[in-house]
């Protein structure tokens, strides 16, 4: 799988680990499993796997 350095490091910049969400000053935006596919270029969702 071939990883977008610039747009992972983007994300984790953003990334708020006691929440599990991206924060952007006092806004708080958590992912849908969509926009988790879309992210990670899946084209459907394994049940077997944790995201």
């Amino acid at each position: 799988m071939k990883v977008d350095k610039h747009l992972f490091q983007a994300l984790a910049q953003f990334w708020n680990t006691a929440y599990s969400c991206f924060t952007f000053g006092k806004v708080d935006l958590v992912p849908t499993v969509e926009e988790y596919m879309a992210l990670l270029w899946c084209s459907k969702i394994q049940v077997n796997r944790a995201y």
